[in-house]
């Protein structure tokens, strides 16, 4: 049986040096191609986050192939959902989660993603591309919690936690769901999960990792298997 592939939500200021789990992610996908869709940054000059993921790369001895699905048909066009089904390796930037979910949410590239990874791709995704992979999803505009896409559900992810004032994360913290663990993730850090181990979640990356379940702090063995 085909087990989903790792997955790995990166807390932002993704593709530097700090980020040498990408090499690790690269060796399991078991190939030298990422596909990089920078959705999320639409109205933030896309290109730039594709020129960043393309040097940053090329150090580690892999090709980046972008897929500019930056409107809702770009995500229902055939050619992009049959790139995203072939893909080992599939990489969502950051910007505005609220833009890249309304782009993929229902869409053929999402339904193709999904199908990709239970097939074995490697799928990360950096502040807003870990937000949206989980659900439910924190809301940017007040901290509070909507819905995400829910790759993995039973789970939220608190992006650029090193960055966020002690008064926005304790109100996310505390209007979490009941039940639903929270994770605050620093710049450049990320907590993968390969699936169909015994290992589970597990931090990399240069900065912190914090799990929160109902306004206590936990540890990532409360997060879904």
């Amino acid at each position: 049986m085909t087990r989903s592939g790792p997955l790995a939500l990166v807390g932002g200021a993704e593709w530097r040096e700090g980020c040498r789990f990408d090499a690790e992610l690269l060796k399991a996908s078991g190939g030298e191609e990422v596909l990089v869709l920078p959705t999320a940054a639409a109205y933030e000059h896309p290109e730039r986050s594709v020129a960043t993921a393309t040097s940053w790369f090329e150090g580690l001895g892999a090709k980046v192939r972008p897929l500019m699905v930056l409107r809702r048909p770009d995500a229902e066009d055939p050619a992009n959902a049959a790139a995203v089904a072939d893909a080992r390796f599939i990489y969502l930037g950051g910007g505005s989660p609220l833009h890249l979910r309304s782009v993929l949410k229902d869409s053929a590239v999402w339904a193709a993603l999904v199908a990709a990874w239970r097939n074995g791709a490697v799928v990360a995704g950096s502040s807003a591309g870990a937000m949206v992979l989980t659900d439910p999803m924190v809301d940017p505009r007040g901290g509070a919690y909507t819905v995400g896409l829910g790759l993995v559900s039973q789970v939220a992810v608190i992006p650029h936690a090193d960055t966020w004032s002690p008064e926005k994360a304790h109100r996310t913290i505390a209007l979490a769901p009941k039940g639903i663990p929270i994770v605050a993730v620093d710049e450049q850090t990320a907590i993968v999960r390969h699936f169909g181990t015994e290992t589970g979640w597990t931090a990399a990356g240069t900065g912190s990792v914090k799990v929160f379940l109902n306004g206590q702090e936990s540890t990532l063995e409360s997060l879904p298997g």
